[in-house]
């Protein structure tokens, strides 16, 4: 299925999009919204990959320790295997947002929010449940500016 933006009123192939994401002078003369758009697609494309891959080598924390006991009793296995469950499912939230920004928006916002209920069940980790809630606001901005800057062809 080949994929299709509108920038200006202007449509162009999923190549030539990601040519001109990466081309400075076009994003920097974009609309305000599309570079909005742009810069929410790399970080939502981008980041959930990374925390993904780093549940396979806990090189960032000990991703285990943010587990909430009530979940690690739900979930087969240990700690260390629903993480890496975790990871999995990070990444290819990741990838919906890379190639359907507009599907995965709403697959990240989603994710966040039980991000948020598994880290304030612990009555700990506010500060981080806060930030989370500022990503899963920011996910569905980029959800949003998906319709207007990242359509689908049919």
């Amino acid at each position: 299925m080949a994929h299709t933006h509108t920038s200006g009123g202007m449509s162009g192939s999923w190549r030539e999009m990601t040519h001109s994401a990466h081309d400075f002078t076009t994003i920097t003369r974009a609309q305000p919204s599309r570079q909005a758009f742009l810069m929410l697609w790399a970080l939502f494309s981008v980041a959930p990959i990374l925390f993904g891959l780093d549940k396979f080598t806990q090189w960032m924390t000990n991703w285990d320790g943010y587990l909430a006991p009530w979940i690690n009793d739900l979930v087969p296995g240990t700690a260390h295997q629903a993480m890496m469950a975790v990871g999995v499912i990070e990444i290819v939230a990741g990838l919906v947002v890379a190639l359907v920004p507009r599907l995965g928006g709403y697959v990240v916002a989603a994710w966040l929010a039980g991000i948020i209920i598994n880290l304030v069940s612990q009555n700990e980790y506010w500060d981080i449940a806060l930030r989370d809630l500022g990503l899963l606001v920011a996910a569905l901005a980029l959800a949003r500016l998906a319709v207007v800057h990242h359509e689908s062809a049919s």
